[in-house]
């Protein structure tokens, strides 16, 4: 997550795709993300980690790609399947992993788990069960920019089952209307719980959605990292420019079922199989990296590391102890 952190900072983006050096910070950041997700799993077996427990294995480029085309300052807002947004933003694996296990060591000090994280210092308002609510929350800290005055961007997620909801268009037309610099994301990984897009959306490009508010549109593989990366520069830019809202459709693809209580019996295994074996995300830009002559040697060692990181992540997880009873008392009431 380093170099999406220096480019925050920097406030720059290549607009003619990232350079190699990003792009293997991108293989280290989407490998983090898969490995995390895995072993999260793995605890969720073990009865570690209660409640809903929504994985994004197999979406990683996209929230890596758009990630890698933000500055310090821009804000991120997503649903329920947030574990990869968290690291992306830059959370500790080891305070994400806590939490979803329900230890004091976590972001929410073990109170809100899998599906309520959130990190003012990284600018990551959440983690929202509600199908759709944090689309107008989104809206909501773009027009806190605008009103400030400054040039930050809030990055709003949703899945294309949460596109037809009624807040979601709501949010698009105060967003047009105001010309809020919001970026909406929807990552359509084709599967709301387990209705196919198919069968649930009239509208057959969900870029389009927008179109009635004259919001601007684009459908992006969202198995490529380069090709999501580049599509969120164009977005970022015309957020930051002051025209007003944007819209990604990200065609991505979800390995696993809805959570992890979902068999998946709505697909064929040889459907799963078939996209891990031609879209993979992390194998496409592994194999680009190598053609670029990136060596062997050195993804090998990223790999390494990231192993090391979601281990001592899991072992913090289960060394924090529980929230003490009196926490139950704590982060209700803000005072101003």
């Amino acid at each position: 997550m380093a170099q999406a952190a220096e480019n925050r900072k920097r406030g720059k983006t290549r607009a003619s795709g990232p350079a190699t050096e990003h792009l293997v910070r991108a293989y280290h950041d989407m490998l983090l993300i898969r490995r995390f997700e895995e072993r999260a799993g793995q605890l969720y077996g073990m009865g570690l980690i209660g409640g809903f427990c929504h994985l994004y294995i197999g979406q990683e480029a996209v929230v890596v790609g758009v990630q890698m085309a933000l500055k310090e300052g821009d804000q991120v807002i997503t649903s329920y399947r947030d574990h990869g947004h968290m690291l992306a933003t830059g959370m500790a694996a080891r305070g994400v992993m806590a939490e979803l296990t329900g230890r004091s060591g976590g972001y929410s000090h073990g109170k809100g788990g899998s599906m309520h994280m959130f990190s003012r210092e990284k600018n990551f308002f959440g983690g929202h069960g509600i199908v759709g609510a944090q689309v107008s929350l989104g809206a909501g800290l773009a027009f806190a920019n605008a009103y400030r005055g400054n040039d930050n961007v809030s990055v709003t997620y949703f899945g294309e089952g949460a596109s037809n909801q009624g807040q979601v268009y709501e949010s698009f037309n105060l967003a047009a209307l105001l010309k809020l610099p919001v970026v909406f994301v929807i990552e359509n990984n084709r599967y709301g719980m387990g209705t196919s897009v198919e069968r649930s959306s009239a509208s057959k490009n969900l870029s389009l959605n927008g179109a009635p508010w004259g919001i601007p549109g684009r459908q992006v593989d969202g198995m490529n990292v380069v090709a999501v990366h580049e599509a969120a520069v164009e977005a970022v830019a015309h957020c930051r420019a002051g025209n007003g809202p944007f819209l990604l459709e990200m065609q991505t693809y979800r390995y696993r079922g809805h959570s992890m209580s979902d068999p998946a019996k709505y697909r064929t295994r040889e459907e799963v199989q078939k996209m891990r074996a031609e879209h993979d995300p992390i194998d496409h830009l592994r194999a680009q990296l190598v053609e670029a002559g990136v060596e062997e040697a050195k993804l090998k060692t990223i790999e390494d590391e990231v192993k090391a990181v979601i281990q001592e992540a899991a072992e913090f997880a289960q060394a924090s102890p529980e929230p003490d009873p009196s926490e139950l008392w704590t982060d209700v009431l803000a005072e101003a």
